[in-house]
C-alpha cells in the first residue's frame, strides 16, 4: 500500500513541473559591434551636439628636420692642376680666407720645364716674325719666290701657336706670362684661394705629393647657407615655393631664424622622403653646414573638411567619430584620419574614403558614447 500512494505522489509532482510555464527572461536589445543605442533618458542625460562637418581653409604647422647647407657654386673643392710638391702651407680646418689669398706654396722641376719652353718659344716666334718681315720686303721686289713668303707666314703662325698653348699652362700655374723673363724662372708656384670663406677640410702636408686629381682643400662660402629639410612623401601635398618657414637649431637655443622655400626636389630617396631647400632672410655665420636643424613650415589647408577637437575621439592609438542614424538614438563609431589643425578645429578624412560630409556627427561629449558602448561590451 505504501509503495503505490509513493507512485502516485510521483506522478503527481511530475504533472505539475510539465504544465509550469518557464518566467520569461528579461533581456535588454544589444547594439551593434562598433556602435551604441541610446533610450530617450540617455538621450537626454548625454547632453550630444550633432551636426555636419564644416568646409574651412586651415594654416597648420608641419615640423621637419634637414641641415645646414651651401649652394654647390659656394663649396670649392681646391686641387692643382700639374700636380707637384706640397713646399708649405699653414692652413687648418676652419681657418678664414679671402679670394686671391696664397692657401699653399708647390714646387716641381716641371715647372721649370715649362717657363724654359715658353721663353724659348717666344725668342723662336720673334726670330719667325723677323724673317717673315725680311721675306715681305724682298717679295715686294720680287727678289724671291712666293713660296719662301709663304713659308715664313706658316713658321710666324705655328710659333704663335706653341706660344700661345704654353702662355695658357704658366696660366694654369698661376704664373703670368707677360710678366716672365729668364731672370725671374721659378721653381715654385702659389695656389690661390678662388673664394672668401673658410677651410673646411685639408687633405695635404709639406713634403706630399698631389697629383692633378687630388682634392688639396675644401673651402665654403657661407654667405649663402641655407636650410634644407627632410619632407616625406605624405606632407608634399601641403608644400610649395614661397611658404614661410622658421628655422631653429639645438646648438644655438633661444635663436629663430625666418626663411622661405626656393626649391622642392622631385626625387625621392629610399625612405620616401625628398629635399626641400629654404634661403634664410639674412645671412648667419653661426650657422656652419652640416649643422642640424628643426624646422616650422606654415602650410595652408583650403576647403578642409573640420569638426571641434573635441568630437574626436583617440582610443588605442586610432583616431574615431559616432555618426549618427535617422532617428538620433543610434549611433555608429567611424574611423578617420586626422590632417591640418588649427585652433579649436581640425582637418578629418574616413579611414575607409567614405564622405563624411553629409553624415550627422557627435560634435560634444562623444565620450559619454564612448564609454556607454565600452560598459555594454563588458555586461
Amino acid at each position: 500500500m505504501k509503495n503505490i500512494i509513493s507512485i502516485f505522489t510521483l506522478i503527481f509532482l511530475f504533472s505539475a513541473c510539465k504544465n509550469e510555464q518557464p518566467a520569461a527572461e528579461n533581456t535588454a536589445p544589444t547594439a551593434p559591434e562598433n556602435g551604441v543605442e541610446l533610450t530617450d533618458a540617455q538621450f537626454k542625460n548625454a547632453n550630444l551636439t550633432l551636426g555636419k562637418p564644416e568646409i574651412r581653409t586651415l594654416k597648420s604647422i608641419l615640423k621637419v628636420n634637414g641641415k645646414a647647407d651651401v649652394p654647390p657654386h659656394n663649396l670649392v673643392s681646391v686641387s692643382f692642376p700639374m700636380g707637384g710638391f706640397l713646399k708649405s702651407s699653414n692652413l687648418l680646418e676652419g681657418t678664414p680666407v679671402r679670394k686671391g689669398q696664397v692657401l699653399a706654396v708647390l714646387e716641381d722641376q716641371s715647372f721649370i720645364q715649362i717657363q724654359h719652353d715658353f721663353l724659348t718659344e717666344q725668342t723662336k716666334l720673334e726670330l719667325a716674325q723677323s724673317e717673315l718681315a725680311r721675306q715681305q720686303e724682298l717679295s715686294k721686289e720680287n727678289i724671291n719666290a712666293a713660296k719662301t713668303l709663304q713659308k715664313a707666314q706658316i713658321d710666324v703662325r705655328l710659333q704663335q701657336i706653341n706660344v700661345r698653348s704654353l702662355a695658357e699652362k704658366l696660366r694654369l700655374l698661376g704664373v703670368a706670362p707677360e710678366n716672365l723673363t729668364p731672370e725671374n724662372i721659378t721653381r715654385t708656384v702659389a695656389l690661390h684661394s678662388p673664394i672668401s670663406g673658410f677651410v673646411s677640410k685639408v687633405n695635404v702636408n709639406p713634403g706630399k705629393y698631389v697629383a692633378p686629381s687630388d682634392v688639396l682643400f675644401e673651402l665654403v662660402n657661407p654667405d649663402d647657407i641655407h636650410a634644407s629639410l627632410t619632407v616625406f612623401e605624405r606632407d608634399l601635398p601641403k608644400i610649395r615655393i614661397g611658404q614661410v618657414v622658421k628655422v631653429t637649431a639645438p646648438n644655438l637655443p633661444g635663436l629663430v631664424f625666418s626663411a622661405k622655400i626656393i626649391l622642392i626636389s622631385r626625387t625621392l630617396d629610399e625612405q620616401r622622403a625628398t629635399l626641400v631647400h629654404c634661403h634664410l632672410d639674412r645671412d648667419d655665420h653661426r650657422l656652419v653646414p652640416g649643422m642640424f636643424l628643426n624646422a616650422d613650415i606654415e602650410t595652408t589647408e583650403t576647403g578642409a573638411l573640420t569638426v571641434p577637437n573635441e568630437a574626436i575621439l583617440r582610443f588605442e592609438n586610432r583616431f574615431f567619430m559616432f555618426a549618427a542614424a535617422d532617428d538620433e538614438r543610434h549611433f555608429e563609431m567611424l574611423e578617420v584620419k586626422t590632417g591640418a589643425a588649427e585652433g579649436d578645429f581640425q582637418q578629418i578624412t574616413a579611414a575607409d574614403g567614405a564622405d563624411l560630409s553629409a553624415k550627422n556627427l557627435v560634435l560634444k561629449n562623444a565620450y559619454s558614447l564612448l564609454g556607454k558602448m565600452k560598459n555594454t561590451e563588458e555586461e
